[in-house]
C-alpha cells in the first residue's frame, strides 16, 4: 500500500485518496479520540453543565466539574481524575432515563460543542471519509455523547463509556471497562475484527499519552494538540503530530500551566513558612 499523501505542514498524517475505499479489502478505517482532538476541551464537562441545568445535580457538583475541566484543559488526563469523574457520574445517573440523557446531549451538541470543534480535525475527518475509509470515534465519554457526534459529524460510529440500563434508565454500574488507555485498543482490535479492518493500514488520532495503546494499534499514528507527555513520545518514535490549536491558544495553555505551578509552589512556600512560625 503507498504511503499516505500528506497534508499541508504535517508530513505523513492525512490520507491519500488513492488508497483502497470502504469497500474493497482490506478495510481502511481512521480512529479519532474525541476531547482535545475533536473537541476542545473535555465533552463530559459540558454535558454535565447542560445536566445541572435541568437540575440532575447540586452546585458541588458542577463546582467539581469545573474544576475537572480546568485541570484536564491545563495537564491533560489521568487516570485517577477519570476514575473520579467516572464514579461521580455514575452515582448522578442512577434513576435517569436514557432518553432523557440522550436528549439533553443532543441540545448540548448543538448549543455548544459544535462551536468548540476544531476546523482541522474536522478537515481530517472529512478527508478520511472522501477517501472512503470507515471513521469511527474512540472515547472514554460515554457512548451516548459519542454517537450523537459521530451523527453529527457524518462519521461511521463511535465506541464509548457504556452505562448500564435497564428498562430505559440508568442503574449507576458500567458495562465492561471505562473506554480509557489499554480498553481502548481492545475495543479496536475488536472491532477490526468484527468488521474486517486491516489496522495495519489504518490512522489513529489522539491527544494525550492515555492514547498511546490505540495509536500503537495502526499503520498510521498521529498526534493531535498532544500534551507534554504525548508529544515527548511522539518525537522520540518518530510519529507525526498536528497543532490544531490557534498559537495564541497553545501558548497561553503553556504560560497558564506555568502560572499555575508557580502559584502552586508559591502557595505552599508561604504554608509551610506559616507552620513553622507557629510552630515556634
Amino acid at each position: 500500500m503507498p504511503e499516505p499523501t500528506p497534508t499541508a505542514g504535517a508530513p505523513g498524517a492525512g490520507p491519500s485518496a488513492q488508497e483502497p475505499t470502504a469497500g474493497d479489502k482490506p478495510r481502511v478505517a481512521a480512529f479519532f479520540d474525541v476531547d482535545n482532538t475533536i473537541i476542545r476541551g473535555a465533552s463530559a464537562f459540558h454535558l454535565a453543565v447542560g445536566l445541572y441545568r435541568r437540575d440532575f445535580f447540586r452546585n458541588l457538583d458542577i463546582v467539581r466539574a469545573f474544576y475537572h475541566q480546568a485541570r484536564y484543559v491545563l495537564v491533560g488526563e489521568n487516570k485517577e481524575q477519570i476514575d473520579e469523574i467516572r464514579t461521580r457520574a455514575l452515582e448522578i445517573m442512577r434513576g435517569h432515563s436514557v432518553a432523557e440523557v440522550v436528549a439533553i446531549a443532543e441540545d448540548v451538541y448543538d448549543e455548544v460543542l459544535c462551536l468548540r470543534i476544531y476546523p482541522g480535525t474536522q478537515r481530517l475527518l472529512d478527508d478520511h471519509l472522501a477517501a472512503g475509509h470507515q471513521v469511527w470515534l474512540v472515547t472514554a465519554t460515554p457512548v451516548e455523547i459519542g454517537e450523537i457526534i459521530a451523527q453529527r459529524l457524518g462519521a461511521t460510529g463511535a465506541l464509548g463509556t457504556v452505562a448500564e440500563h435497564k428498562d430505559g434508565f440508568y442503574t449507576g454500574r458500567l458495562v465492561g471497562d471505562m473506554l480509557h488507555g489499554k480498553a481502548k485498543a481492545s475495543a479496536v482490535r475488536a472491532l477490526a475484527e468484527r468488521e474486517g479492518i486491516d489496522l495495519s493500514a489504518s490512522y489513529a488520532y489522539g491527544d494525550s499519552a492515555n492514547d498511546i495503546p490505540i495509536l500503537s494499534e495502526v499503520g498510521h499514528p498521529c498526534a493531535i494538540n498532544p500534551e507534554g507527555r504525548l508529544r515527548r513520545y511522539a518525537s522520540d518514535i518518530g510519529w507525526p503530530v498536528r497543532e490544531f490549536r490557534s498559537k495564541r491558544r497553545a501558548a497561553r495553555r503553556s504560560v497558564n500551566a506555568a502560572s499555575l505551578a508557580g502559584a502552586v509552589w508559591a502557595g505552599g512556600l508561604v504554608v509551610r513558612t506559616l507552620a513553622r512560625r507557629i510552630r515556634s
